[in-house]
């Protein structure tokens, strides 16, 4: 993939510069293209050498280096990721920046979508103590989210968008994030072998022109939002005026928020 679990570090491990060398060596011939940096987290990941061939020999392959690792880095946070369920990328940190600058007082937060649970738990604990709840279609992603959204003390429902959520919470959501899948169906074949071979097609499939399902999500939002309250979701350039108007649709005052740096793009709604 084109991001890092983390900044590259150089850890101090038991093995030799030779054993190095070698595992950037393969690293290198599998198409890896941050090889040296890949190869210090691995070298730091594994406990013994045949530990360290089955780690090589797992990132050769193909698998997400962030599956690898069984972590991938967010927001400042390492959060468990399991074979199977949505990496979460860098790009989407500007989502929670933008979350903590539109509610800095959110007393109440929902992770829709929310695959290894990384927004909440990014939310959380920038927010300070917060009641955090997260949802998934996906079991897999449920499991997972419950590991990471433990030390914030949060809820993770298993069920179709809003379907999952606890009917309490209706009108009193403070922040809604919703990191949806948005690839078009016919862009998903384009996609990095790590994302195409090794995440759920659920998680990025975003139908016909990749907003299906956030405009299922824009549309109900309004009924779940606090006064006051925001929905964000993350999208593409490209697709930023017709997610804009799926939001005005809903009633919602849109803006958006773009960062060169992490090329990403985050519409962020308001209910009036």
């Amino acid at each position: 993939m084109s991001e890092l679990p983390s900044p590259p570090v150089t850890p101090v491990t038991p093995f030799p510069p030779a054993a190095r060398a070698e595992v950037v060596t393969a690293l290198r011939a599998a198409g890896c293209v941050f090889a040296e940096d890949e190869a210090e987290l691995i070298l730091a990941a594994a406990r013994t050498p045949r530990e360290l061939t089955a780690l090589v020999r797992r990132r050769a392959s193909g698998l997400p280096l962030e599956q690898v690792l069984g972590w991938a880095g967010f927001h400042g946070l390492r959060i468990a990721v399991e074979p199977g369920v949505f990496v979460p990328r860098r790009r989407t940190e500007l989502l929670v920046d933008e979350a903590v600058a539109q509610a800095p007082h959110a007393r109440l937060v929902v992770d829709l979508c929310c695959g290894s649970g990384a927004v909440g738990a990014a939310l959380a604990d920038a927010l300070g103590p917060v009641e955090l709840h997260a949802a998934d279609i996906d079991p897999v992603a449920v499991r997972c989210a419950r590991r990471n959204v433990r030390p914030a003390a949060g809820r993770v429902h298993t069920g179709d968008l809003f379907d999952a959520l606890p009917a309490a919470l209706r009108g009193r959501v403070d922040i809604l994030a919703a990191n949806v899948p948005y690839v078009p169906t016919r862009e998903v074949a384009l996609l990095p072998p790590e994302a195409r071979d090794h995440e759920p097609a659920a998680a990025l499939d975003g139908g016909a022109d990749g907003l299906d399902v956030l405009r299922r999500v824009t549309a109900e939002a309004p009924r779940w939002l606090a006064p006051g309250g925001c929905l964000l979701v993350e999208t593409s350039e490209r697709q930023a005026p017709a997610a804009l108007a799926a939001f005005a649709a809903a009633g919602l005052a849109a803006r958006l928020a773009v960062s060169a740096e992490l090329c990403a793009t985050v519409v962020v709604g308001t209910a009036r």
